[in-house]
């Protein structure tokens, strides 16, 4: 197929397919004429490569798993490399995690402050009403 066809099949541009191709992750095969050509595995490596990027992963993190896949393992994710980049991304979830729920109870007792404050005290007095 050409890449006007994988780029529809893949839900993505052909710019974006040229720039996948000029950093090493889809292949560049040319016909006698110079068209790009392209076939299923393609549509398989674009598939992994954007369901890696729904989950946060960017493009580079997605070289192992192309790799992994361009030599035969049908997962693309069963390579100590592409393991590796999911061992660094769970351990980057895990602390980002911990930034949020640090967050979640700053905002708690904040909230738990602002309502005590607001207990016996005078009716708070909306600006927008008057």
């Amino acid at each position: 197929m050409r890449i006007g066809e994988l780029a529809a099949r893949a839900g993505t541009t052909t710019r974006t397919l040229r720039y996948y191709e000029s950093r090493g992750l889809l292949p560049a095969r040319r016909t006698g004429n110079g068209y790009r050509t392209y076939d299923e595995d393609d549509v398989r490596l674009l598939e992994q490569i954007r369901t890696l990027q729904d989950f946060g992963f960017d493009l580079e993190e997605t070289r192992p798993f192309v790799e992994c896949l361009r030599s035969g393992h049908p997962e693309g994710d069963s390579c100590p490399a592409s393991l590796a980049v999911y061992r660094r991304k769970l351990t980057e979830l895990d602390a980002l995690i911990g930034e949020l729920n640090a967050v979640r109870e700053q905002v708690g007792a904040q909230l738990v402050r602002a309502e005590a404050a607001l207990e016996g005290g005078p009716e708070p007095r909306c600006e927008l009403t008057g």
